[in-house]
C-alpha cells in the first residue's frame, strides 16, 4: 500500500504567497505576438483584463481569445489599440459587437463549435498565457475554478504561463474544477462581486412559445436550456413536469428553480444519474450561493459536456435553443445578420445534433424564435437567408421550429412539407408573401 504524505501547511501557504503579484504585474507578463486566452462569462478575470491596455506601448500583435466579454475593455475598444491588441471572440457580446461595427480593427471572430473550441485552437497554436479566476486555496492547497471549465482547463494545461485571479466571492464547485496551487504560475488577489446575469421576465409572446415547447417535453426527459426570455418562459411552463434531468452547457437560475419546484430530480437520467451536468454557470447571486459546495452539480469540460456523442447517451434528450431567422427549407441562422457577426455558434449545433441522435430514438431538438422582429416589421421566417448569413444549424439537422403560432415539425420532411409547416407558424401578416416566394423558388 502506498502512503501519501502531505506537504506541511506552512509550505503550501508559502508556495501560494510567493506567487502573488498585482494586476499591473500580471499585464506586464504579456509579450509581443502572444496568444492570450481568458476565462469566459462569470469566470472573466476582470481585474487583470482592465490592465491589458497598459502593455500596449511595448507590445504588438497580441491576440486575446475570449467568449462573451462582459466589459468594454480598453484593450479592444480604443482604436489606438489596433496593431497592439486584437480581441479574438468565440462569441460576441455588446462591447465586441460595437467595436466590430465601428471598424476599429481590434476585434475578430473565431468560427467554432463549443465542444471543439479549445481543441481546435490548441491545434492551431499553443497558448502563451492563460488568465482565469479561482477561489482561494483550501487547506490542502487546491483552488476551485468555480464557475467555468468550458475550455479553461484544457487551455491552462497547455499554456506556457497560468495566471489566476483569486476572488473570495466565487463559489467552490464540484467536478473537474479543482486545481493545485502548484499548477499555476501566478495569482492576483482581486475580490469583487461575481458578474451576474439577470433573468428577464418573459412577456406574453414568450410565454406562448414556452407553452408550445413544454408540449414537446415528456416527463423523465433530460433537458438543455439556455438563458433569455424564451428559455425562462419555457422553464416556467416546465414546472409541472416530473423527473426531468439536466445536461446543459450553461447552468442558469431556471435550472435551480425547476429543481426547487420538484420538476427536476435527475433520477431518470441514464448518464450521471442524480447529477446536474454543466460546463459553466452564470446567473444571480442566489444561483452562486446554491452552487457553492453543492455535490448535486457536476462541472465538466465543454469538450465532454457538449460532445454530441456524449449528449446522445442521455435518454429522452431535449435540446432547447433560440435563433434569429429560419428559411423555408429549415436552415437556422442564430449568430449573424447577413455577414455581420452578432453572437456565435456556441453550443447550439452540438446540443441540437446530440439530442436529435439520442440513443433511444426519443430525443428532440427544438429551435424557438419570435415570428417577427423589429416590432413586427420583419418576419423571422424567411424565403431564403440574407446573403452572407452564417448557417448555425444545417437543415438536415433541424427538428422542431417553434414560434408563438405553433410547432413546425421538420425531421424527415420534404422541402415542400417544410415550407408549408414553416409558413403555418409564421406571422399571419407575412404568410401570403412567404407562400408566393416559396412558389417562385420551386418549394411548393
Amino acid at each position: 500500500m502506498t502512503t501519501t504524505i502531505e506537504r506541511p501547511a506552512a509550505g503550501r501557504k508559502a508556495a501560494y504567497a510567493e506567487k502573488l503579484i498585482t494586476a499591473d504585474e500580471a499585464a506586464a507578463k504579456i509579450k509581443s505576438g502572444d496568444d492570450v486566452v481568458v476565462a469566459q462569462c462569470a469566470s472573466e478575470p476582470q481585474g487583470c483584463m482592465a490592465k491589458f491596455h497598459t502593455a500596449a506601448p511595448r507590445v504588438k500583435d497580441v491576440r486575446v481569445f475570449s467568449v462573451l466579454t462582459l466589459k468594454p475593455y480598453d484593450f479592444y475598444m480604443r482604436p489606438e489599440m489596433r496593431g497592439h491588441f486584437e480581441l479574438a471572440s468565440w462569441f460576441h457580446a455588446p462591447g465586441s459587437r460595437q467595436a466590430l461595427a465601428a471598424g476599429a480593427g481590434t476585434v475578430t471572430y473565431v468560427p467554432n463549435m463549443l465542444h471543439r473550441a479549445a481543441t481546435d485552437r490548441l491545434q492551431a497554436r499553443k497558448p502563451d498565457i492563460f488568465f482565469g479566476t479561482c477561489t482561494p486555496p483550501d487547506a490542502k492547497g487546491f483552488v476551485s475554478l468555480s464557475l467555468g471549465i468550458t475550455y479553461e482547463k484544457d487551455v491552462l494545461e497547455a499554456a506556457d504561463t497560468v495566471i489566476l485571479e483569486v476572488n473570495r466571492n466565487l463559489p467552490r464547485t464540484f467536478g473537474d474544477t479543482h486545481l493545485h496551487v502548484g499548477d499555476a504560475d501566478w495569482f492576483v488577489e482581486h475580490d469583487q462581486e461575481v458578474p451576474a446575469l439577470t433573468s428577464p421576465d418573459p412577456d406574453g409572446t414568450e410565454k406562448t412559445i414556452g407553452n408550445y415547447i413544454a408540449e414537446l417535453v415528456d416527463d423523465g426527459s433530460t433537458i438543455q436550456l439556455g438563458i433569455g426570455g424564451i428559455p425562462n418562459a419555457c422553464a416556467l411552463a416546465l414546472k409541472g413536469k416530473k423527473d426531468l434531468g439536466v445536461h446543459t452547457e450553461m447552468m442558469v437560475d431556471s435550472m435551480m428553480e425547476l429543481y426547487e419546484a420538484g420538476a427536476v430530480t435527475n433520477k431518470r437520467k441514464t448518464l450521471l444519474k442524480d447529477k446536474f451536468v454543466c460546463a459553466f454557470a452564470m446567473g444571480s447571486r442566489r444561483l452562486y450561493d446554491w452552487l457553492h459546495d453543492n455535490p448535486a452539480v457536476e462541472f465538466r469540460r465543454g469538450s465532454w459536456v457538449n460532445d454530441p456523442a456524449v449528449i446522445r447517451r442521455n435518454s429522452r434528450m431535449v435540446s432547447i435553443n433560440t435563433c434569429l431567422t429560419v428559411d423555408l427549407t429549415g436552415q437556422v441562422a442564430s449568430e449573424s445578420i447577413g455577414p455581420a457577426q452578432y453572437s456565435g455558434t456556441g453550443g447550439q449545433t452540438d446540443t441540437a445534433v446530440g439530442a436529435k441522435e439520442a440513443y433511444d430514438g426519443l430525443g428532440k431538438s427544438i429551435i424557438a424564435c419570435r415570428a417577427t422582429a423589429k416590432k413586427g416589421a420583419v418576419s423571422c421566417i424567411v424565403p431564403t437567408l440574407a446573403e452572407g448569413t452564417a448557417v448555425t444549424l444545417h437543415r438536415a439537422n433541424t427538428d422542431h421550429i417553434v414560434t408563438e403560432f405553433g410547432i413546425a415539425r421538420l425531421r424527415g420532411r420534404t422541402v415542400r412539407e417544410r415550407a408549408n409547416a414553416l409558413i403555418n407558424v409564421a406571422h399571419p401578416d407575412f404568410r401570403a408573401e412567404l407562400r408566393k416566394q416559396a412558389e417562385k423558388l420551386g418549394y411548393l
